[in-house]
């Protein structure tokens, strides 16, 4: 089984992920998972945090001239930052009086929750743990995931469809996307740039109130075979492992596979996807892709989409009402450094996010020790489905 954690602070001396269950024989290049990096620091509206942090994985374990070996893969990505936190968040006893707290949570955050749960008189640790900088180490999994999956032919990308109030109002193609992700100057990450240029407006109006903004961001995945995920148990279906992959994210709010929101506001015969056959690729198609690429739990051959509604970040440089944990009176949320608009960022781990999950899906179904057995048993199902 294709697993993994991730282990690490906000402001720590680094993030740690380990991950195993991939087969040996896989090609491994380590600056493609730095450009992963890079990509989920891009956007903007992003915040100090990234003028501080230039992320730069070390692979330690697992990968040996230049390929898996089967065996656990341990990843490191220091934080630059931790040499300004050294003293107030040593891991030994240090002096407390360095420590800095957090003691008027933040609404919307998991402070006053996390400091309630863990017993802790103020949300410092609860903070450290919750912040979105685990997500580098998410990326830095998905892009080998995504490195697997290319093997058989998998490809992986996102764009933003919404900031704010402004929204693409139409549907992107894999064409669009693939111009939009060769882009070196990333601003919001959508494929239109007459809607990319409202959705600037949006955060540059966040900007000046003080205020932060959430949208949605879709995945796109091409190349999948029919029949990854199962019908059969409520917990095989592929749809639901994406569903929690992507809410299980900071700040994800929602989940859509396919167009979900307009099928449930339509009738029946303007939400399937007909059926039709393609006699000289010996394959069946659908007529539309309203269903996401997903039927019944499982893939059935069509662009896998996936969308994620991102709720705004609740760090705000005008701080929401809040109660002080020590004096239980009323104060504003504590402020620390923060980003005002992150859903391109988010959409870059909506890719790591829908990658885990496609790589353990195909782990599961094709299996194998080694690439070249995986590649066997799928090629071998390949044939199968064409046979059909």
């Amino acid at each position: 089984m294709f697993r993994f954690e991730t282990a690490g602070e906000s402001h720590g001396e680094c993030l740690v992920a380990t991950l195993t269950g991939l087969p040996s024989g896989i090609p491994i290049a380590i600056d493609a998972i730095n450009h992963e990096l890079w990509r989920r620091q891009q956007g903007f509206g992003r915040g100090g945090r990234m003028k501080i942090e230039t992320d730069k994985v070390s692979v330690v374990s697992g990968v040996r001239h230049g390929k898996t070996i089967g065996a656990p893969i341990a990843l490191i990505v220091p934080n630059a930052d931790w040499k300004n936190w050294t003293e107030s968040l040593p891991v030994e006893g240090g002096d407390m009086a360095l420590h800095k707290k957090v003691s008027r949570p933040r609404p919307g955050h998991a402070d006053l929750a996390g400091a309630i749960k863990y017993d802790f008189p103020d949300a410092r640790y609860i903070l450290e743990r919750a912040s979105a900088r685990e997500t580098t180490m998410r990326v830095a999994v998905g892009a080998v995931a995504k490195q697997y999956l290319a093997n058989f032919g998998i490809e992986i990308l996102s764009h933003v469809m919404a900031v704010g109030s402004k929204r693409l109002d139409r549907n992107a193609s894999w064409e669009e996307i693939v111009a939009l992700s060769k882009k070196r100057e990333v601003l919001l990450g959508c494929v239109d740039e007459a809607t990319e240029i409202e959705m600037k407006a949006v955060v540059d109006e966040a900007y000046r109130t003080g205020d932060t903004v959430g949208g949605i961001f879709e995945v796109v995945a091409r190349g999948l075979p029919i029949g990854l995920g199962s019908h059969a148990t409520w917990d095989s279906r592929l749809d639901g492992k994406l569903a929690q992959a992507i809410v299980s994210m900071q700040a994800v709010k929602g989940v859509e596979v396919g167009f979900a929101e307009d099928g449930a506001l339509s009738f029946g015969s303007k939400v399937q996807d007909t059926i039709h056959y393609k006699n000289d690729e010996r394959r069946f198609f659908r007529g539309a892709n309203r269903a996401g690429g997903v039927e019944g739990g499982m893939s059935n051959g069509e662009e896998l989409r996936v969308r994620g509604f991102l709720k705004p970040i609740s760090t705000l440089r005008r701080p929401l009402e809040s109660v002080d944990l020590e004096t239980r009176e009323t104060a504003k949320a504590a402020y620390e450094r923060s980003d005002v608009c992150v859903v391109p960022a988010a959409g870059v781990i909506g890719e790591a996010m829908v990658a885990i999950v496609l790589a353990g899906a195909m782990l599961e179904k094709f299996g194998g020790d080694s690439l070249t057995e995986a590649k066997r048993n799928f090629e071998g199902y390949t044939e199968q489905v064409r046979r059909f």
